[in-house]
């Protein structure tokens, strides 16, 4: 099925769905950060514990690539899409529902889910969008997971004042019912669409040798770029998920923010959406190792702020927040530019993104951990200080020793 004739037919029913999964893809465990010390009294656990509710979903998207591209291969990506949300619902109602080993198995199920979607997203942009449109789509699709984050940060410290910590974890599942729905419309208007044999066109499982060459096949690992973006990405999102995690609690005793922690950690989540649709941009016009080291930098400023001025956190947000949304583009670009092909930039993407989430999972843990050693934010922010500078070190090696590639063939 081409992708103008999709675009053509339902454009606005298609992106509305896009937007709506990806509300789902973040917020389900964003909002564990909001209801920390609900958390800890309800369920008698330390700081340590809760952070594993947040690291959890982040070492699925790791280990878990394999089986949810084996779905959308068996399936097709619209049916993987209401398989994600409907691992969402079910992830969310068993997390919600009982002891703190509960809530561990129930946030494993919402992990799955997610990781589905962040296997399905880009074929689904890849086959449905024009390709002049990609990287607007690609855009949206970061900055909404970025909005629907904020949405939870902000709602769920007062939900859970006034309902409980068990309603405020729940409360998003409501999106993933909304998202169903709609890709429920999705699925049969796209198979109402697909065009028969007799036109020599595929669709839905049939798509599977296109979503196969995720999967790397050559030896990636021995490129020294691939190997500096690998812990460029570790840095990357080891400071995003420690500090999603972890913020609001730090804004709360280090800032003197209260009850207002959750909505003002917000900043750093909304934040990323000038960083998202900026950074690319800044790209064009600045030299890639230049535009590589401002976004460092700013990263760099957030932990440094919370360390030095506490009061200032909106600035270190802001800052932070921009250098996120920025930093997941900046690496994914040099992938593209050092790839020789479709597969080996496929190959690449995911040896970067599977190793970095693999050391982002321990983050949220290992900051609790140090907290709770040390009784004091010092420590566990001189090590998110350490992964944004391993971040910014990297990213810049890495964009200065990547070359424009010669062979730029798309053989898979």
């Amino acid at each position: 099925m081409s992708s103008e004739r999709v675009v053509g037919r339902w454009p606005w029913v298609f992106l509305v769905a896009l937007v709506l999964l990806a509300l789902n893809l973040r917020s389900p465990f964003v909002g564990v950060s909001a209801v920390t010390d609900e958390l800890r009294s309800a369920l008698d656990v330390g700081n340590g514990a809760v952070g594993l509710l947040t690291s959890l979903p982040v070492l699925c998207f790791a280990l878990a690539a394999p089986v949810a591209l084996a779905l959308v291969r068996r399936y097709g990506a619209e049916s993987a899409v209401l398989a994600c949300l409907g691992l969402v619902l079910v992830g969310s109602l068993v997390r919600s529902s009982g002891s703190f080993a509960v809530a561990v198995l129930g946030t494993v199920v919402i992990g799955l889910g997610i990781t589905i979607g962040n296997v399905v997203v880009p074929v689904l942009i890849r086959s449905r969008v024009a390709p002049e449109r990609v990287g607007t789509v690609t855009g949206l699709y970061t900055a909404v997971m970025n909005v629907g984050s904020m949405i939870v940060l902000i709602g769920s410290g007062p939900l859970a004042s006034a309902s409980g910590w068990r309603a405020a974890l729940l409360a998003p599942a409501v999106l993933s019912v909304v998202a169903a729905l709609v890709w429920w419309r999705v699925v049969g208007t796209s198979r109402r669409a697909a065009p028969g044999p007799a036109e020599g066109a595929t669709s839905g499982a049939a798509d599977a040798p296109d979503v196969a060459t995720a999967v790397p096949s050559g030896p990636v690992w021995r490129d020294p770029v691939a190997v500096l973006l690998v812990v460029a990405f570790a840095g990357q999102s080891t400071s995003f998920y420690s500090l999603t995690a972890w913020l609001p609690s730090i804004l709360a005793d280090e800032a003197g923010a209260g009850s207002a922690a959750g909505a003002l950690a917000s900043v750093f989540q909304v934040s990323a959406v000038v960083g998202a649709l900026g950074v690319p941009l800044l790209a064009l016009r600045l030299r890639e190792p230049v535009a590589a080291g401002v976004v460092g930098l700013l990263w760099m400023a957030m932990p440094a702020q919370l360390l030095l001025a506490p009061s200032a956190y909106l600035v270190g947000s802001v800052l932070g927040g921009i250098a996120q949304g920025g930093g997941f583009a900046l690496i994914l670009t040099i992938v593209a530019r050092r790839a020789r092909s479709d597969r080996e930039s496929a190959g690449m993407s995911t040896l970067v993104q599977s190793v970095g989430y693999a050391f982002a999972a321990v983050g949220p843990t290992l900051l609790g951990a140090v907290h709770d050693a040390t009784g004091s934010w010092t420590a566990p922010l001189l090590v998110v200080l350490g992964t944004t500078a391993l971040f910014l070190v990297s990213t810049v090696t890495a964009s200065v020793s990547a070359r424009r590639p010669r062979d730029r063939g798309r053989a898979a």
